[in-house]
């Protein structure tokens, strides 16, 4: 959707104007139905710029200026911005149109929000990043702001067909965006194809840049997926090398989530202390489970992280991209669980870049499933690439 509309602006086939007067179609058809949107207010970014005329959205836990900026929490509700995140200025000031604001979990972690999956509503869209992954999914526009703390790009990304990606930590501000745990905390974004994902990346001043040849390689064993997931996986993968993780690995998992409740009870204690329970029942109880971690515990995970850092570093010189499932399965039917992210945790917490692209659908659910690739930190543009040469064809053909 993303090429397509910036081949409508530049040929002048289609005016900004038309372009918008579509995306506000879409919404209104289906967000009835869907409710992917806290708020629809556009704003233009100025009309100039590498992205001029494209619209967006950002997840309501993004500062906007005079905008809805309620967190998914009804304690919140009303609460406008004063001021737009970094990461919006600078999508406004490259042209492009924030069209408002999507749907998040409260306060960004596991009680749900009200968002369906555009695939079939009676499965949840996964989260935090919910009505992000949503609007992109449902054509409502060509991409989207998102956050990921453990799995909240990547796992929508996977529920709803579409593509997600968390650049390496620290690439992408995250100055006026709600944190939950800073030493995870990372912005992402949604597009509908690989493809948008790297014009996306390139017109946001980011290198684009070709690897004639990219070294492949999957896990050997594949922990904590369906049979549905292992199937389409080992099908679309069944010809590149599969390599055992490093025992380190294996440890970070319970290192991130330790890490993730410390430092998300410490972010939010002091609203959980004002308002209880009416913070999320989810959030209340990490709360009052994580601010009982000692330090030296979490000092201990901080390591084990970083352990698991050096080892995969290691891994990633002899195979640039890593390629494993973007969720355990596909979604989950209902809307009371935005699903386990524990496929995505572990290189959130390395840092590493990770992009989820979809792979079809699982042979029972006929619900989207999803091919994640990572790389070593600062190599984005490498994974960039073979997400969009994965995407055209199967990884053992590169």
């Amino acid at each position: 959707m993303l090429g397509q509309i910036i081949e409508w602006l530049e040929s002048g086939e289609k005016s900004a104007a038309d372009i918008k007067k579509l995306c506000l179609e879409r919404i209104a058809g289906r967000d009835g139905e869907l409710r992917a949107w806290v708020e629809v207010a556009p704003r233009d970014g100025g009309g100039r710029g590498p992205l001029a005329g494209v619209p967006f959205g950002a997840k309501d836990i993004f500062e906007t200026r005079g905008m809805a900026t309620e967190y998914g929490s009804p304690i919140y509700a009303g609460r406008k911005g004063s001021s737009d995140a970094a990461l919006v200025t600078d999508l406004l000031s490259r042209g492009a149109v924030l069209m408002g604001k999507t749907a998040t979990t409260a306060f960004a972690y596991f009680d749900p929000a009200p968002t369906r999956n555009p695939r079939d509503g009676r499965y949840t869209p996964g989260g935090s990043s919910s009505g992000s992954a949503a609007a992109v999914a449902a054509g409502m526009v060509p991409f989207a702001l998102g956050t990921q703390t453990q799995g909240s790009v990547l796992r929508p990304a996977s529920f709803c067909g579409v593509t997600g990606f968390k650049p390496t930590f620290g690439t992408l501000p995250t100055a006026g965006v709600l944190p939950f745990a800073p030493s995870l905390d990372t912005p992402g974004l949604f597009t509908e194809t690989a493809p948008d994902m790297g014009l996306l990346w390139e017109r946001m001043g980011h290198a684009r840049l070709q690897f004639p040849k990219l070294e492949y390689a999957v896990p050997e064993t594949l922990d904590g997926v369906d049979g549905e997931m292992e199937q389409a996986f080992r099908a679309a993968t069944r010809e590149l090398p599969a390599i055992a993780f490093p025992p380190a690995f294996a440890r970070v998992l319970p290192a991130v989530r330790l890490v993730n409740n410390y430092e998300g009870a410490r972010t939010h204690e002091a609203t959980w202390r004002e308002h209880g329970a009416r913070i999320g029942q989810k959030l209340a109880g990490l709360i009052e489970e994580g601010l009982k971690i000692p330090r030296d515990e979490y000092a201990k995970a901080l390591a084990a992280i970083e352990e698991g850092r050096r080892a995969m570093d290691a891994v990633f010189r002899e195979y640039p991209v890593l390629l494993t499932p973007s969720a355990p399965g596909p979604p989950p039917a209902g809307l009371a669980t935005t699903g386990d992210p524990r496929m995505n945790s572990p290189w959130t917490g390395l840092g590493c870049p990770a992009i989820s692209i979809p792979m079809g659908r699982g042979a029972v659910s006929r619900m989207p499933l999803g091919l994640q690739l990572t790389a070593a930190r600062g190599r984005d543009a490498e994974l960039v690439d073979a997400a969009v040469k994965i995407a055209a064809r199967p990884p053992a053909a590169h």
